[in-house]
């Protein structure tokens, strides 16, 4: 009986002992399985990474750029300056042949102008048939001047030679009066007193001659040449040829049509606004290829150079050309910019279409290549996040550390970095899920694969 009771008391102790080691094995499994939980829990909440690691390549450089058809050249529209413009019926781009209708003068203002051009001619009129009275009335008492003048020298010179001839006449008288009554003091005294006399009259007849010709010399000499009058005539006519255009115009209603034929590239004024005495708009010439402008940015300059070959794919067309940049130089309007010209073959592009240039070059190779999403840079400093392992709360985990580097070279797709830092096995990382920052722990999307 006491034995029954022993083995009964030792069973329910077996049985207890297995129920307690059940216990702490479910207990475990489900440690284990909280551990994995949390574990996988804590694993979900992190960003996923994407790697790629360092590659030998060579950095090839393409550059494309777009560019608009420019006329090779371009003639102007000119018209009468100052009329003023109602209608401008053409704009920038547009192709117009040689009589098309470009743009119509204000017939109202016109009217006004021309009214104005008239008074303007009238006064000029008046001004030189003025002159022209004053011309002819100095004519005629210039001619009477001198009729008077001539009339003067006609009797100056008449009596000055009577009294040169009485002077003769007293020298003669006292020469033969000496003769007869012989050598006595006082003869010979009015002798010489007839001498001086005759000499005289000769001296005062001639003196009074040449003061009376120079009279009549002075009035033939030519009249002082005056600009006015001729200012005034060719003022007047210069008027009257401006308002015979202005007829024309009002015959054609204003209408002014195209000298030639080509594309409107630019317009110098528009309605409203009186004609400048330069240009109105400017045609391109039809006659001369077209160019194809392109502005380069200062990377995009350093591979491409005057001179270079370059491929063109006009807008709309499939066959590329090769053609060669003629000009190259900083541009004037867009700073830090270039602006590269390539002439055009024949009848190819029509101003404001658009062209896209192209020319790819080889680079040099390079050991430690990336692409580019994974460079970063900051304040003119480059890195890049790198992968690394370390011992975390729940084991091995993956942290991301950041590197600097330095860029050799470049295009839109790979960075070439400076040897030394990186290593081949390196794991940069290319993308995320959320943000980056340096310590943070990540997951790895290699982790998945392996």
């Amino acid at each position: 009986m006491q034995v029954l009771k022993s083995e009964r008391k030792g069973f329910k102790m077996d049985i207890r002992l297995k129920k307690a080691a059940v216990g702490f094995v479910g207990f475990l499994i489900f440690m284990v399985a909280c551990t994995l939980i949390s574990k996988s829990v804590y694993a979900y909440r992190l960003p996923m990474v994407s790697t790629c690691q360092p590659e030998s390549k060579y950095i090839e450089h393409k550059v494309e750029a777009e560019g608009i058809v420019i006329p090779g050249g371009e003639k102007i529209v000119t018209y009468q300056p100052g009329v003023r413009i109602a209608l401008m019926l053409v704009h920038v781009g547009d192709r117009v042949e040689e009589g098309a209708e470009l743009f119509q003068i204000d017939l109202e203002d016109l009217k006004e102008i021309m009214e104005e051009k008239k008074n303007e001619i009238s006064q000029l009129s008046l001004q030189i048939n003025a002159i022209l009275e004053n011309q002819e009335l100095a004519r005629q008492k210039k001619e009477l001047e001198l009729a008077r003048a001539r009339e003067d020298y006609d009797i100056t010179a008449r009596l000055q030679d009577t009294q040169v001839g009485r002077a003769m006449e007293s020298y003669v008288q006292a020469e033969e009066d000496l003769e007869e009554e012989g050598g006595q003091d006082a003869l010979q005294d009015a002798l010489q007193s007839a001498a001086y006399g005759e000499a005289d009259a000769r001296a005062e007849r001639d003196e009074a001659v040449k003061q009376a010709e120079r009279k009549v010399e002075d009035l033939l000499l030519p009249e002082e040449i005056s600009a006015e009058l001729d200012r005034l005539n060719l003022e007047k006519s210069q008027h009257s040829a401006r308002l015979q255009e202005y007829q024309k115009i009002l015959e054609e209603q204003g209408m002014v049509t195209a000298p030639f034929g080509g594309v409107v590239t630019e317009i110098l004024t528009g309605a409203g606004e009186r004609v400048p005495d330069t240009a109105v708009l400017l045609l391109s010439d039809d006659t001369l290829p077209c160019q194809l402008k392109v502005l380069l940015d200062q990377e995009q300059k350093k591979y491409i150079g005057l001179g270079d070959q370059v491929s063109i794919k006009m807008e709309g067309k499939s066959r590329e050309l090769e053609k060669e940049i003629a000009y190259l130089a900083e541009s004037r309007s867009v700073p830090e910019k270039y602006e590269a010209l390539i002439d055009l073959p024949e009848k190819t592009g029509t101003p404001g279409e658009a062209g896209t240039i192209s020319k790819s070059q080889k680079g040099e190779k390079y050991k430690f290549c990336l692409p580019m999403e994974a460079i970063h840079t900051e304040n003119d400093r480059s890195y890049v996040y790198v992968l690394k392992e370390r011992e975390g709360i729940l084991g091995e985990e993956y942290y991301i550390d950041e590197m600097n580097v330095k860029v050799i070279d470049k295009n839109d797709h790979w960075a070439a970095v400076e040897e030394g830092r990186l290593e081949k096995e390196s794991r940069i990382i290319l993308s995320s899920t959320g943000e980056m920052k340096r310590g943070d722990t990540v997951r790895w999307e290699g982790e998945n694969l392996s």
